[in-house]
């Protein structure tokens, strides 16, 4: 069999003979945590990304066959799985998969949730196509990963991992919730190859593109399946080939081992893992440094100049240019900046560390920190580099006295997982911000009974934030 041939045939054993419990429950909590990070969107101050998605989907209309969170907008499938891909992504605080760095769940489940609901799917139905859809975007963004250059080569080229691959493992998901064969899911796959997109440029320069990657990824998943679904077929060397996925993407050199190796026995998903900060996941190494520091005594207004170390790799993103860097033009833009971070941390900030709320607006007195605050490649922290991030903080103080910090695992990585206390505390500070307290407790509740839930209908209605209102109530 063709390599995609073999993820599907992978992904209909996940539907129709079951998972491991332990993917189950691990996959339970990345639906409740993108649905936590969608409601948090919704409810953002000055939010662009979303409402300018949801007012496209509207204006597109449609049969209404699946959720807009927050809002309620009954959408045609690709439309809900677009509008809650990027909500998902929207504030980056979804979770991230080491060593392939991209981000599964934030593509894979929204567009799930669409097709389940558009199918009249079970919760178990919902999990396992979860849990399909991740190993296999996972999986690809692992054969992406080069040892000798300690990075993935999407990340090299500039591409975004997680909208190219997320998107094939949208349409895996959604085309198991449809109903198809294995040689159906195949199709599907390999029509969603020529749909998968993504430049990384925002992280350095700005701009709201990227906040929908992931959305687009799941729009283009669930289309993809839908197609398949009415008979639109792939090339079986889709990933393989001469002119197929990793040829274009990654010049022909990838892992076809990290691909297909121990599939459906070792589970790249649960290797994947929270962030306890809503910022772009490289920063979290120099966050947990800076607030190590300020919890040891550390004042920022004590603070001369401060030098950030971290791996070579994610300078371009942290650091470069370090005029946008050292003065952000957003908020948001200040979640992809090594100084600002840093900056905001030594600060004092909220939630398990730094919150939505540290990044609802720009800060005079962090952006003048962030201005004396150097970033430069670590050795070390290059060499751990993505198995984990690791950073190095040193802090020169006015009274001439030094101070460092390292960490060789951020806080929410894999030698330091989230606890289920914090997970749960991090969802329920998303949810409130757009729901009543109560209305987020029989959220949860639902949730936790996804594995036996019949029907996700009692799940979805209660992510909606005002009554459901039709396309049609909507541009009246």
């Amino acid at each position: 069999m063709t390599y995609v041939q073999r993820l599907a045939e992978f992904a209909v054993t996940c539907r129709d003979q079951g998972i491991p419990a332990e993917v189950r429950d691990d996959v339970a909590g990345r639906v409740l945590d993108v649905l936590g990070n969608c409601l948090a969107a919704c409810a953002e101050p000055g939010g662009d990304a979303g409402p300018a998605v949801l007012r496209a989907a509207r204006r597109w209309g449609g049969t209404p066959e699946a959720t807009a969170t927050g809002s309620g907008d009954r959408l045609p499938a690709p439309s809900a799985a677009l509008v809650n891909g990027t909500l998902a992504h929207a504030l980056d605080y979804d979770d991230t998969h080491l060593p392939s760095v991209l981000h599964p769940s934030a593509p894979v489940v929204p567009a799930a949730l669409a097709a389940a609901e558009a199918a009249g799917a079970t919760g178990a139905e919902l999990i396992q196509a979860v849990a399909a859809g991740v190993e296999v975007c996972n999986r690809l963004g692992m054969a992406s990963y080069l040892p000798e250059a300690r990075n993935s080569l999407f990340f090299e080229k500039g591409q975004h991992a997680t909208s190219i691959c997320g998107t094939l493992g949208a349409a895996v998901a959604a085309g198991l919730l449809f109903g198809l064969t294995a040689e159906g899911v195949a199709h599907a796959a390999g029509v969603a190859a020529s749909m998968g997109s993504g430049l990384i440029e925002a992280n350095r320069t700005g701009g709201t593109i990227k906040r929908a990657h992931c959305g687009w990824a799941a729009h283009a998943g669930v289309s993809a399946a839908v197609l398949a679904l009415e008979g639109l077929t792939g090339p079986p060397t889709v990933l393989e080939g001469r002119f197929g996925f990793f040829q274009a993407w990654l010049d022909g050199r990838y892992d076809d081992s990290a691909l297909l190796s121990g599939l459906g026995e070792r589970w790249e998903l649960l290797r994947t893992v929270y962030k306890p900060y809503p910022t772009n996941h490289f920063t979290h190494p120099g966050i947990d440094c800076a607030l190590a520091l300020r919890a040891s005594g550390v004042s920022p207004e004590d603070v001369e100049d401060a030098e950030l170390g971290v791996a070579a790799p994610v300078l371009r993103t942290l650091a470069e240019p370090r005029e946008d860097k050292v003065r952000p033009r957003s908020p948001y833009h200040a979640k992809f900046s090594g100084p600002y971070t840093v900056a905001a941390a030594l600060h004092g900030g909220g939630g398990l560390g730094l919150s939505l709320d540290d990044f609802a607006a720009l800060d005079p007195d962090r952006l003048a920190l962030a201005q004396r605050v150097r970033c430069v490649a670590d050795e070390r922290a290059s060499e751990i580099f993505p198995r984990a991030f690791a950073a190095v903080l040193r802090v020169r103080l006015r009274d001439g006295s030094t101070r460092e910090h390292r960490v060789d695992s951020s806080r929410g990585g894999p030698e330091h997982p989230l606890t289920r206390e914090e997970l749960a505390v991090k969802f329920r500070a998303n949810a409130t911000r757009a729901l009543p307290d109560e209305q987020v407790t029989a959220l949860i509740a639902e949730a936790g009974e996804l594995r036996t839930a019949p029907s996700l209908t009692p799940l979805l209605n209660l992510t909606v934030a005002q009554p459901p209102t039709s396309v049609a109530a909507a541009q009246s």
